[in-house]
């Protein structure tokens, strides 16, 4: 009888949380230096009683907490209280100086890297003693998040960037699973 009983509140907290969600408002609250917003949008949920609900709405760059000065490896907190955010998010953490980077340049980085599903550090430069350049950006070999993320840094700039799958590995790939939110922290060490 117990066993029932949770199932159907799992399937009227599931109901309830869809319902909820296609009446809400399409504002979205967005950190300050990110880019534009969309609106949010659900994942999906079963019925199952052992599948989490996420909690909260989208989560913003605010949400995320990093620990550590430009040049050392970072510590990123990942909240527990929201969604991962379904737009590319960047915000500095802290400003550098010189010229911003466009198309075309070279930016000398270093990064660290955190994925959304497992709070866990999947790479980091930082960790490896080496820095990695990114060549060509805006049509750099590398994910989209990043030729769009960072346009406009400046050498010295610690900028945190939350890559959706769209604009990460999407289906998965180089280790990543199936639809991960990629966290990065990146410094700009520096632009030619």
């Amino acid at each position: 009888m117990q066993t029932r009983v949770r199932l159907t509140a799992a399937v009227l907290l599931s109901l309830s949380v869809l319902a909820t969600s296609a009446c809400g408002d399409s504002g979205e609250e967005t950190a300050s230096d990110s880019s534009s917003s969309t609106s949010s949008t659900t994942p999906s949920t079963t019925a199952s009683s052992d599948a989490p609900v996420p909690a909260g709405d989208e989560c913003t760059a605010d949400d995320i907490t990093v620990e550590g000065d430009f040049g050392s490896t970072p510590t990123i907190t990942l909240p527990e209280d929201c969604t991962p955010p379904t737009t590319l998010l960047s915000k500095d953490l802290v400003t550098g100086t010189g010229a911003a980077a466009k198309a075309g340049d070279t930016v000398e980085t270093n990064y660290h890297l955190v994925t959304w599903s497992d709070k866990q550090v999947l790479d980091s430069s930082f960790e490896r003693g080496e820095t990695f350049p990114l060549e060509n950006l805006g049509n750099a070999p590398v994910i989209d998040g990043w030729n769009q993320g960072l346009i406009g840094v400046q050498q010295g700039t610690r900028r945190l960037l939350v890559v959706p799958p769209e604009l990460g590995y999407g289906a998965g790939g180089n280790g990543i699973a199936p639809n991960e939110t990629l966290v990065f922290v990146v410094d700009a060490v520096s632009i030619s």
